[in-house]
């Protein structure tokens, strides 16, 4: 196999600057002297040359072989503690924003995308939903609960009086201890809650435009144990004629649980009855303190099962793995020998800061340990629990997906953009502090389908054919399998042979003899920063029972070689803080590899995911402090490494 270098620039030399084609699986011409037969070994019949028999090569595509853009976890004003932190966005509006639009933020300031989005779900929270418009108005029969008083007061007050009340009803909830009673009308079973999940569909299904912009009806389950998080996030397939004759599930009792296999259970229930649809996914394990990914028992101290892990398989084809409230992939403590391992880390304590973090915690929190978990898990009850996609969204609070590091509208809209939003505190206590600057301006979902449409991309999620990053749309492939060359690589149409001869990500592989081989390869945000390389992690089982991780440096921009102990050296740092600004004057537009695993046992069940990282460039404080005029506070990183993750590759033996 050539190194990565050389491919790199057989890339650049063949395709020029038309990477994009080769991604999309699209046939464009780059440089004269390079004919087609050079790219493509000699064929007999059209049959050799395309999948379809057709003379065009876009005709007869049985692949996905677009990239859809989009967010799984946005909130509106109708979500209870986004309309005490200040939202006045509603579903309209939301939509609207995300589709290319000029809004006005619920801070007064005039907001658009740089980009419009392809696809978004509005995920407001299911416990409550709608509770806050009442609220704000003053309702009699909400004001004559105690806990409703005073988050009244805070509203009307404004300012930091608000926030103090958001953040007491988030506690409140979050121990569990909000009255169930002065919630009754807006679960389940409530005139009111009906009505307001009447308008979600309707709001969807009034801006839902096939091919041009999809939306997915969703809901936020919002479930936290004494502040630990669990909370899923439900997607359903299908409109108003049958997402529209359910409502959705709760936390509270007697119609709610926190138990996920309850939930299990409504999405069950929801495809028997109604004949439609769902998934879900997890996000912020970071924020369990532990419990997000079991391995021996649930939270509730049911030990894992095999009801358990099949159910979590079957509808958890997804993990939201970065977002506002911080990345998890992994943690510097859990992959010590992994040099990006520490980005964006949010490691103090759980949702609401009412416990403090463990270092025996992170194992149960991290997307790759229940990876690396999940194989051992499948050895023991017969089926991976966390066999999932890996995703990226935003979780914002203020009906705005903005999380451009240059247009970056934060989490809530107390954190929209303002002198004073680096310093004040996300959320603190007797246990530590999450701090403003901390908030991470992250992240967007991408999807390989066949077209814009709700099916289309439902599916893509469906089949793990996705991937997330920090917000730039960093274009990715990645397949697996055991014959792939250079050659395939470095042809006009990569992508077939993805197709023709293995599996795209989320997809098994299963052998017993030679080494898989990988081909992976990467176009930078066509407006954004160069890239610095492509690593391939790889997690196994070993036949002790015990689990094991590597990263693999498989592409990189040219100019660096590897040490003697196969260390990278950093591509670099153009990033001028004062002026916050960077240039791309190294890294690369676009990078590939054929890889082949070098230390592979055909005895060991593995998996395999890529991470695409670019080069340094400016966080969103840096945006702040330029625009301002003010001082970038003592402890905020100024620079980091945006990326892509893709769903890995399962190999079973």
């Amino acid at each position: 196999m050539r190194s990565s270098q050389s491919v790199t620039q057989d890339l650049t030399r063949q395709l020029g600057f038309t990477f994009i084609g080769l991604l999309c699986a699209v046939l464009v011409v780059g440089s004269a002297a390079t004919s087609f037969a050079q790219i493509t070994p000699a064929a007999e019949s059209l049959s050799d040359l395309y999948p379809g028999k057709a003379y065009s090569p876009y005709a007869q595509r049985s692949f996905p072989d677009r990239v859809f853009w989009g967010d799984t976890h946005l909130h509106t004003g109708l979500s209870m503690d986004a309309g005490l932190f200040g939202a006045r966005l509603g579903l309209d509006d939301a939509y609207r924003f995300a589709r290319g639009e000029e809004v006005m933020a619920s801070s007064g300031q005039p907001v658009r995308l740089g980009r419009p989005l392809d696809w978004l779900v509005i995920a407001d929270h299911s416990d409550g939903m709608g509770f806050f418009n009442d609220l704000s108005k003053g309702d009699p029969d909400i004001l004559k609960y105690d806990q409703a008083k005073p988050w009244y007061e805070g509203l009307r007050a404004g300012g930091d009086a608000s926030v103090a009340a958001a953040l007491d009803l988030i506690g409140t909830f979050s121990q569990g201890e909000i009255d169930p009673e002065m919630m009754a009308e807006y679960s389940p079973g409530g005139k009111t809650y009906g009505s307001i999940w009447e308008k979600v569909v309707a709001a969807a299904e009034e801006f839902n435009d096939p091919g041009r912009f999809t939306t997915l009806i969703g809901f936020e389950w919002t479930s936290l144990v004494k502040g630990n998080n669990l909370h899923r996030n439900v997607i359903f397939r299908e409109g108003a004629d049958k997402a529209g004759r359910v409502v959705p599930y709760t936390t509270q009792a007697p119609v709610g649980s926190t138990d996920p296999l309850d939930l299990y259970k409504y999405l069950e229930n929801y495809e028997a009855t109604i004949g439609g649809s769902a998934l879900a996914l997890a996000h912020n394990g970071n924020l369990s303190n532990g419990i997000m990914f079991p391995v021996d028992a649930q939270y509730t101290g049911r030990a894992l099962d095999r009801t358990y892990v099949e159910s979590r398989a079957r509808w958890e084809p997804m993990y939201e793995v970065t977002q506002i409230k911080g990345d998890g992939e992994a943690h510097p403590l859990l992959s010590p020998d992994d040099a990006f391992a520490d980005y964006e880390t949010w490691d103090v304590g759980n949702l609401d800061l009412s416990q403090a973090k463990t270092d025996e915690m992170l194992k149960g929190e991290y997307a790759r340990e229940a990876l690396k978990n999940g194989l051992a898990l499948e050895k023991r009850l017969g089926t991976n629990p966390y066999k999932f996609g890996l995703v990226g969204s935003t979780d914002s609070h203020t009906g705005l997906a903005a999380v451009e590091e240059e247009n970056f509208f934060g989490k809530a809209t107390n954190a929209e953009p303002s002198p004073n939003r680096m310093r004040h505190p996300f959320i603190s206590s007797e246990n530590g502090v999450f701090n403003g600057y901390q908030t991470v301006a992250s992240g967007y979902t991408a999807v390989w389908a066949e077209e814009n449409t709700r099916e289309s991309i439902w599916d893509a999620m469906a089949r793990k054919e996705v991937y997330g990053t920090t917000g730039p749309r960093i274009m990715v492939r990645f397949f697996g399998g055991w014959d792939f060359t250079d050659e395939d690589l470095n042809s006009r149409q990569p992508a077939f042979r993805g197709y023709e001869k293995g599996v795209p990500m989320g997809g098994d592989l299963r052998g017993s003899g030679d080494a898989p081989t990988f081909m992976v390869y990467a176009l930078r945000d066509v407006i954004g920063a160069n890239l610095d390389r492509i690593q391939i992690v790889k997690g196994w089982l070993d036949a002790d029972g015990e689990t094991h991780e590597m990263v693999y440096d498989v592409a990189w921009s040219v100019g660096r070689e590897p040490d003697s102990n196969g260390v990278l050296p950093p591509v670099g740092n153009t990033v001028d803080v004062a002026a916050a600004n960077w240039s791309n004057t190294i890294g690369a537009s676009e990078l590939g590899a054929v890889w082949t695993d070098p230390d592979f046992d055909a005895t060991q069940s593995a998996f395999y995911y890529a991470r695409v990282l670019e080069i340094p460039t400016p966080r969103w404080v840096v945006y702040d402090a330029f625009r301002f005029g003010i001082e970038i506070p003592e402890g905020a990183e100024t620079t980091h490494q945006e990326r892509a993750y893709t769903t890995p590759i399962w190999y079973t033996p």
